[in-house]
């Protein structure tokens, strides 16, 4: 429950220091991102954080979806008990679909490995672990 209170507490900063930020045109690009895509604010913050920490074993990875007729975006679990993350397209946190000690995610998307569609690959962190 700490972490998750942990990870929402820096989503919310996140978020609330973005929205002071003017909105950029086109924001960077991370090497590991296909150059033809542009992301929105919040993913490319996440992306910089990810790629500010250790790397993870296995690679962090974000796969974009169709979830229930809604864009969604997959984080997937860093490592052994640390839940997968599920976003809406503003950057909002829907779910934990897999991951933490059951492994079975927060339970609030249960179907989600089920019914999503449309995968498409956006980032992966290709560092060494």
């Amino acid at each position: 429950m700490k972490k998750l209170t942990v990870w929402v507490t820096l989503l919310l900063l996140l978020s609330m220091a973005e929205a002071c930020k003017p909105f950029p045109s086109a924001p960077a690009v991370p090497a590991s991102t296909p150059a033809d895509q542009q992301l929105a604010p919040w993913l490319t913050t996440l992306i910089q954080q990810l790629q500010e920490e250790k790397p993870a074993n296995p690679p962090a990875k974000i796969y974009r979806y169709t979830y229930n007729n809604q864009e969604v975006y997959y984080l997937t679990g860093r490592c052994c008990d640390i839940p997968s993350k599920l976003f809406n397209v503003k950057g909002d946190v829907l779910c934990e679909p897999d991951g933490g000690i059951t492994g079975k995610g927060d339970g609030k998307c249960p179907d989600f490995f089920e019914k999503r569609t449309n995968e498409t690959l956006i980032w992966e962190d290709k560092r060494e672990s």
